[in-house]
């Protein structure tokens, strides 16, 4: 099945981010969100921070020096052996298009205004996404790494 959906934000092959959208073939965007590839270093430091990745709130992953790592969630650990990138950009992008219950946030996608009141989003952070398409891009060649 493929969808156009869109995700608010995306900046895809120099598009400008209010006429991006992401293409959906069966449970993946396969198109990166960037021309730019994504880099697996820049993406563990974001899995890993607690200022805006906020990953391991919920996922356990191989990232030792964080202490503190959640079990609410799939581990990271093999995601790159389970998902293709294109699996792993829809999921990080909007897991909800996958499962419209799931607890995960949508970190590029702009919530809509239900979901923004039941999640008390704060008014400087409303309609934004959580992470740029560039970090998006990185996350993903960083989750690929992990076989």
């Amino acid at each position: 099945m493929i969808a156009q959906v869109a995700i608010a934000g995306l900046a895809i092959a120099g598009l400008a981010p209010a006429a991006a959208a992401a293409t959906v073939v069966d449970d993946g965007i396969p198109a990166a969100f960037t021309a730019t590839p994504g880099d697996a270093e820049r993406g563990r430091a974001i899995v890993a921070q607690r200022q805006q990745g906020l990953c391991l709130l919920c996922h356990s992953g191989p990232i030792p020096e964080e202490r503190f790592q959640g079990n609410l969630a799939p581990p990271l650990d093999g995601a790159g052996s389970r998902y293709t990138a294109a699996q792993l950009r829809l999921r990080v992008a909007d897991a909800r298009r996958l499962n419209p219950a799931s607890l995960m946030p949508p970190f590029h996608a702009v919530p809509d205004a239900a979901i923004e009141a039941r999640q008390r989003v704060g008014a400087a952070w409303r309609g934004q996404p959580i992470l740029d398409a560039q970090q998006l891009e990185d996350v993903v060649a960083y989750l690929q790494t992990l076989k």
